[in-house]
């Protein structure tokens, strides 16, 4: 099998047509391929993003990271990116949507797209992958341990967020959830609420939560690390996304 890839820096056009710095990779194939936007993490646009950007392109999908703080921090390095974004109140929720449509649409208008495209996001960006699904057409969405989804935001919280569970109702795809048992933000009992809100709302979805496993479990360059948690997540986040986005 041909298995090379195109991964590069581009523009796409994002909220209010701002033009936005964005990281793509694609298998160098006809397709018909799925896609998926993958929504950076509060630390932002950084190297663990891109090598999951790489990840999707190697498992066979068309895949971008839409650089969420280009506009308040162009060039920056992600820690000073990060830094500026937090303290203006991280990024607005109306303007993250118009950005996840912006990179849905250049997925969608690739010559491999097979036009299905769904989201994936961790802490924050899990949030944000919910947000997205609900006010956007999406085929399949993925939220890894995001926080405030449900739940309350605690008093001096950096980013000016707020729960979004009441959304639930608006879900256009299904959302698949993964979690750690020791986390905080977002509880376990954060996830049995949006789990209810999920059954009250007649929604798909599918749940996993992993016993000692906190916040961040994914990624390899932090202490929170758990190998177990995290390859079995990326088993269930590539089944998931093979059934709803084809590949």
């Amino acid at each position: 099998m041909y298995d090379a890839m195109l991964a590069e820096t581009i523009t796409l056009t994002g909220h209010s047509g701002d033009t936005i710095e964005a990281y793509s990779a694609r298998p160098l194939t006809a397709g018909p391929l799925g896609g998926v936007v993958v929504i950076h993490h509060m630390p932002g646009y950084d190297e663990g993003t891109k090598e999951m950007v790489r990840r999707f392109a190697a498992e066979g999908f068309n895949a971008v990271c839409p650089n969420l703080y280009t506009r308040e921090a162009p060039g920056a390095s992600p820690d000073d990116a990060s830094a500026t974004a937090r303290a203006l109140g991280g990024v607005p929720d109306e303007r993250l949507v118009g950005d996840v449509a912006g990179a849905a649409a250049y997925l969608r208008g690739l010559s491999s797209s097979n036009g299905r495209v769904g989201t994936i996001g961790h802490c924050s960006g899990g949030r944000q992958s919910f947000l997205a699904a609900a006010h956007l057409e999406l085929q399949a969405a993925v939220d890894c341990y995001g926080a405030f989804v449900t739940g309350t935001v605690p008093e001096g919280f950096p980013l000016q967020v707020q729960p979004i569970g009441h959304l639930a109702a608006d879900l256009s795809c299904p959302l698949l959830g993964i979690f750690g048992a020791d986390d905080k933000y977002p509880s376990p009992e954060a996830v049995a609420e949006l789990e209810e809100l999920l059954k009250a709302a007649g929604k798909e979805y599918e749940f996993h939560s992993y016993e000692d496993a906190g916040h961040g479990f994914f990624a390899v360059d932090r202490p929170g690390y758990r190998p177990q948690a995290a390859t079995d997540g990326w088993t269930k986040i590539l089944d998931f996304y093979r059934r709803h986005l084809g590949a």
